[in-house]
């Protein structure tokens, strides 16, 4: 085994060339793990159902890392529709290139972001491609964007169990686990159940469950009724043995921040759920 720059461990075998594999697919391999060998921590954002807020929760997490004085960055691999640009005050970036190396775009001290939306046209242009485009995508996102030295990396996956969270999941060999977001709805908790049994046959740790839009938190006087039920998903944790971080209600002020580009973690004032944000910043990072 070989020693990383920052402390790690690469195993030799992330750096020979496989059986059947081409000359290129093992260059771009090596880079990979050379690339992530810079970054000390690696934490997947997944959701089994779409609509649950995983992108607010992963922008969040983010942003109170970077306030924590954690080297962060965001990986948005969401590449039918990326939604970290506009929640981080993004839209229209243009992410540039050094060599043949992508510049990550600066968000604020100690925040580092990349993502699809900043290298296509408009908001309003498509992303149409299939399956093996998706998966060379984030093979190149994964093996050409110079972090440099990164004490996390939150990677911002679509929802459900298909191309991108499972080809994150195989080009990052040694992710340290993933933070799974869920509603209450036992609809939507069905959905995370399967995205759960996904990672545990992929040995991808799960470092906890968050329940997202988990009642509603009065904008006048912060009382939370549980307009949408509560609860779902902290049995779902209790049920499959797994760790919850916490309950995020629907607060306005979290969507509202979002749409302006900030998120809520960022804004003066308490927010309900915050300290759900900050406690999932602290599990990510290891602290």
């Amino acid at each position: 085994m070989a020693e990383t720059k920052s402390g790690g461990v690469r195993r030799q075998d992330d750096l020979a060339k496989r059986p059947g594999e081409s000359d290129e697919q093992s260059a771009q391999r090596t880079a990979i793990a050379r690339r992530l060998a810079h970054i000390r921590r690696k934490v997947i954002v997944l959701s089994g159902k779409g609509g649950v807020g995983k992108s607010t929760v992963a922008a969040n997490i983010a942003v109170a890392a970077a306030q924590a004085g954690v080297r962060t960055g965001l990986l948005d691999v969401d590449i039918h529709g990326p939604s970290i640009p506009r929640l981080l005050g993004l839209e229209g970036v243009r992410a540039s290139a050094e060599g043949d190396h992508l510049l990550p775009v600066p968000a604020g001290e100690n925040l580092k972001v990349m993502s699809i939306g900043f290298l296509v046209g408009g908001r309003d242009q498509p992303i149409i491609w299939r399956g093996p485009m998706k998966f060379s995508m984030i093979r190149q996102f994964l093996a050409d964007v110079d972090w440099g030295e990164l004490d996390l990396l939150v990677i911002d996956c679509p929802p459900g169990t298909g191309d991108e969270p499972l080809s994150v999941v195989q080009l990052i060999r040694d992710a340290d686990g993933a933070i799974v977001v869920t509603t209450p709805q036992k609809l939507a908790v069905d959905d995370v159940r399967r995205a759960v049994t996904f990672c545990r046959e992929l040995s991808l740790p799960i470092l906890g469950v968050i329940e997202n839009m988990s009642g509603f938190a009065c904008p006048k006087c912060g009382e939370v009724s549980e307009v949408f039920g509560s609860g779902g998903g902290e049995s779902m944790a209790a049920d499959m043995q797994i760790p919850f971080i916490g309950r995020i209600p629907i607060d306005p002020r979290i969507s509202a921040s979002g749409d302006a580009g900030r998120p809520a973690v960022a804004e003066a004032g308490a927010v309900a759920g915050a300290e759900v944000f900050l406690r999932a910043a602290e599990i990510a990072a290891g602290r």
